[in-house]
């Protein structure tokens, strides 16, 4: 059985939405973010070197010039999503965002936005301009970075906001009609299995369109290095992983999107697990945990499974 009938994909939403394949095209804006530049703090997350994710080349090209780019490494698509990925993209200026964004989607063959951020970076005028291009008919994801739920957790990392904010962007968002999904990181500090079930209950009790799973990554650049280096942070096993991302999934309803479920670094970027550096290792793993025990939302009542024969997809404008 594959993935995509186990776990309700964004790649097949977009696929029945659009009725062909639509990709995802990275871009950097030059954003920077509050817990670096120090409106909130300086060094950012303890788990964060961004450059590390992020080629910070493109940053000296146009957006138009990094979508050329992008699309020209991309296979079999024809349609695609501008995302805006690197830092906290809704960090400027209303004026900057617009252009910004409004330059990519003048690119041909685009049928939207996602835009990566924080959930303290959102004001209501942000919500607006969004709002603004979903209404004109394009496809619009704001995506959260929450990583977890446990405020705790959320200091010892230096995240530089509480769930209180996510609660609070993604309750205004939503009542905009603004499609939201949630980042999830498992295997942070001081959290196992029941501190990451305890964060999805929270997230779904909010409200919430699509999630993404990633395993922890430690990379080079970020104080989780250094602590992994001095022996004093374990590295996050692929079957602890497996296990969580799988019960995690089986606990979702069917309806919600997960644009992830796993994710990857290259070496040398990536200090620890050795297993993230392939991109399908988690992925596979996953999907063989679905197998034996369940697809997507089989831990709730029969009505919250993932069926994709009943998915109902709404037709683009």
């Amino acid at each position: 059985m594959q993935l995509p009938q186990l776990v309700n994909m964004f790649g097949g939403y977009l696929q029945r939405r659009y009725g062909e394949k639509v990709h995802k095209l990275t871009l950097h804006g030059g954003f920077n973010c509050p817990n670096r530049d120090g409106t909130l703090g300086r060094g950012g997350c303890t788990f964060c070197n961004v450059s590390s994710f992020a080629d910070e080349n493109m940053q000296q090209q146009s957006i138009a010039d990094q979508l050329i780019s992008q699309a020209s490494k991309v296979n079999r698509a024809k349609r695609y999503l501008a995302y805006f990925q690197a830092y906290t993209s809704t960090y400027a200026e209303v004026c900057t965002l617009r252009n910004m964004y409004q330059q990519a989607l003048e690119q041909a063959e685009m049928v939207g936005l996602c835009v990566g951020t924080r959930p303290d970076c959102v004001p209501e005028a942000v919500l607006d301009l969004l709002c603004d291009y979903q209404q004109q008919g394009y496809e619009v994801w704001l995506e959260l970075g929450l990583q977890t739920a446990h405020d705790k957790t959320l200091k010892r990392i230096n995240r530089g906001h509480d769930f209180a904010s996510y609660h609070k962007t993604t309750q205004l968002a939503r009542a905009r009609g603004l499609n939201v999904c949630c980042h999830l990181i498992v295997g942070l500090p001081g959290e196992g299995h029941q501190q990451v079930m305890e964060t999805l209950q929270r997230v779904l009790a909010t409200g919430v369109d699509g999630i993404k799973l990633h395993p922890l990554h430690i990379v080079t650049g970020s104080t989780m290095a250094k602590a992994w280096q001095a022996g004093r942070l374990p590295e996050l096993p692929l079957a602890e992983y497996t296990t969580i991302a799988g019960e995690v999934i089986r606990h979702t309803p069917g309806d919600i999107i997960y644009h992830r479920i796993s994710a990857s670094a290259r070496r040398p970027t990536l200090v620890a697990p050795l297993w993230c550096e392939n991109r399908w290792t988690g992925m596979v793993e996953v999907g063989r945990y679905l197998i034996e025990h369940g697809r997507q939302g089989s831990a709730l009542s029969p009505e919250a499974h993932y069926h994709p024969e009943s998915v109902i997809i709404p037709a683009p404008p």
